[in-house]
C-alpha cells in the first residue's frame, strides 16, 4: 500500500493508517488516558467555557439515561421510537411551561444553540416570505445587537440574509433606539440576547416587545446560555430580568439544554409562539423515491440518548432542584465579582445577570492578564471590545474561587510591571 506522504512545503505528513482491528478495550481506554493528558483540567475549574457541571449526581443521571438509549435514533421517535417522542414531547412542554408560552405555542428539540438559532431564523424568513408573497426587491436583513451570538451570522450566510449589528447602551444591552432605524421591509427579526455570551446581561426584552409590536417584525430570544436557569435564578430573588413569552412580541426562543440545564450534549431547544411556524421552521422533501421524508430540524439522525438523558435530568432536578443550583450559582457569581473587584485595577464590564462575568481594566493590559493565567495553568476567557477576561462560571468553579483570584492577583501585579511586552493572548470563543 502507498504510505500516503504529503507534501506540505518542506514538511512531510505521514498520513495514518486504517486501523487493522483488534484493538482491546484496555488499551484503547490507556491511549485515551495518555492523549488526555494535555488537557485542559475542567474539573478544577480551569476552563471558562465548554463544560456545565451542577453536581456528580446529576452529571451520572444524565450520563445512565443516554446510555439506556444509546442506539436509537431520534429520527424514528414517530414511527419506530414511541418512547423517544414521549420524552421529547415531556421537555418541550416542561420548557413550554417554564418560559410562559401561550397554549398555541410549540417546540422543537435539537441538537445545539446553533441549529436552534437556525430553525427559529428559517421560520422567520418563511414568515416574512407568507406575508409578502414571498418577493423581496433586496436581500432580506436581520437586525441585531453586536454581542448578538455568531450562530445567527452562520444561519444569516447559509440563507443570503444581511446582518445588520446595533451598539450598545452603556449598560452593555442593546441601544433599542438605535435599532429601530435599521429595521425596513425586508428585516425577518429582530434579537434580544438573554444573556449575551460577551458581557452576561440580559437584553431589554421588554422595550424589544413593544419594538417588534409596533413595526410587525419578529422577535427572537437568543437564551441559549440563560434559558434554562434564569427564571430560577428569579424565583429565587436573583436580580435576573425577565425574557420570555410573556412579552407578546417574542415570537421565537432559543434555549440550551445541555448548558445551564446540565444535560449531556448534543441538546437544546427552540420554542414558538405560534403552531404555523413549527411548520415554517421544518424541512420537507417528497420528491425521492422512498416517499416523503421530514424532519423539525436541520439534521436527519439524532441521538436518541440527548432526549433520554435531558428527560432524566429534568425530572430529577425538577423546580427545587434548579432552584439549589440557582442558589449556589448565585453565590459563587457573587464570590467571584466581590473578588475581582478587590484586585486594584479591576472592574467589571456590567453587573452579570446570570452565570457571565467580564471584567477589564483600565489601568492593567488585559491581554498580559491573559498571558499570566495561562502560564499559571488556567486557560482564559477573553473579549475584544472592551479588551477584558470572561468566565462562563458553573460549579465546578467554586472550588477554584480562591485559587483563581490569587492567581489573578499575581497575574495582574506582574502584568502591571511589564514594560514593552507583546501580549500573545487574545479574544478567541
Amino acid at each position: 500500500m502507498p504510505d500516503n506522504k504529503m507534501d506540505k512545503g518542506s514538511d512531510m505528513i505521514k498520513r495514518k493508517q486504517f486501523p487493522a482491528g483488534g484493538a482491546t478495550w484496555d488499551s484503547l481506554k490507556a491511549e485515551m488516558d495518555a492523549r488526555r493528558k494535555g488537557d485542559v483540567l475542567w474539573r478544577q475549574g480551569r476552563t471558562p467555557l465548554y463544560v456545565f457541571f451542577d453536581r456528580d449526581e446529576t452529571l451520572e443521571i444524565g450520563k445512565r439515561a443516554f446510555m439506556e438509549f444509546f442506539s436509537e435514533n431520534a429520527l424514528g421517535r414517530k414511527r419506530a421510537f414511541h418512547s423517544v417522542q414521549s420524552m421529547e414531547q415531556d421537555v418541550l412542554d416542561f420548557g413550554l411551561s417554564l418560559f410562559s408560552a401561550p397554549e398555541d405555542a410549540t417546540g422543537v428539540f435539537t441538537s445545539g444553540g446553533s441549529e436552534s438559532i437556525l430553525v427559529a431564523l428559517k421560520a422567520a424568513r418563511d414568515a416574512w416570505r407568507a406575508e409578502h408573497d414571498g418577493h423581496a426587491r433586496s436581500p432580506l436583513n436581520l437586525v441585531m445587537p453586536i454581542t448578538g451570538h455568531p450562530a445567527h451570522d452562520k444561519a444569516a450566510a447559509l440563507m443570503d440574509i444581511e446582518i445588520r449589528r446595533v451598539p450598545l447602551r452603556d449598560d452593555c444591552r442593546v441601544d433599542v433606539a438605535k435599532m429601530e432605524p435599521l429595521i425596513d421591509e425586508n428585516t425577518i427579526a429582530i434579537v434580544g440576547s438573554a444573556p449575551c455570551f460577551p458581557h452576561g446581561v440580559i437584553d431589554d426584552i421588554g422595550a424589544l416587545s413593544e419594538l417588534a409590536l409596533r413595526l410587525g417584525v419578529w422577535l427572537h430570544v437568543d437564551a441559549c446560555v440563560g434559558g434554562w436557569i434564569a427564571p430560577h435564578l428569579a424565583d429565587i430573588g436573583r436580580d435576573t430580568p425577565p425574557f420570555d413569552f410573556r412579552f407578546e412580541g417574542v415570537r421565537s426562543i432559543s434555549a440550551d439544554l445541555h448548558k445551564f440545564g446540565f444535560c449531556p450534549k448534543p441538546a437544546s431547544t427552540v420554542f414558538l409562539r405560534r403552531s404555523e411556524d413549527a411548520n415554517r421552521a421544518a424541512f420537507v422533501a417528497d420528491q425521492w423515491t422512498s416517499g416523503r421524508f421530514e424532519t423539525s430540524t436541520l439534521v436527519g439522525t439524532r441521538p436518541a440518548g440527548s432526549v433520554a438523558a435531558a428527560w432524566a435530568v429534568l425530572q430529577h432536578l425538577g423546580q427545587k432542584g434548579y432552584r439549589d443550583v440557582a442558589a449556589r450559582l448565585g453565590e459563587m457569581v457573587d464570590g467571584y465579582v466581590k473578588g475581582i473587584e478587590a484586585i486594584d485595577g479591576l472592574r467589571m464590564v456590567a453587573r452579570p445577570d446570570a452565570t457571565i462575568i467580564n471584567f477589564t481594566s483600565d489601568s492593567v493590559d488585559m491581554a498580559l492578564v491573559a498571558d499570566g493565567m495561562l502560564t499559571r495553568g488556567w486557560l482564559p476567557g477573553m473579549t475584544r471590545a472592551p479588551v477584558g477576561m470572561h468566565v462562563m462560571l458553573s460549579m465546578f468553579h467554586a472550588e477554584a474561587l480562591d485559587d483563581y483570584l490569587a492567581d489573578l492577583q499575581s497575574s495582574v501585579e506582574e502584568a502591571r510591571q511589564a514594560k514593552g511586552v507583546e501580549a500573545k493572548s487574545s479574544a478567541v470563543y
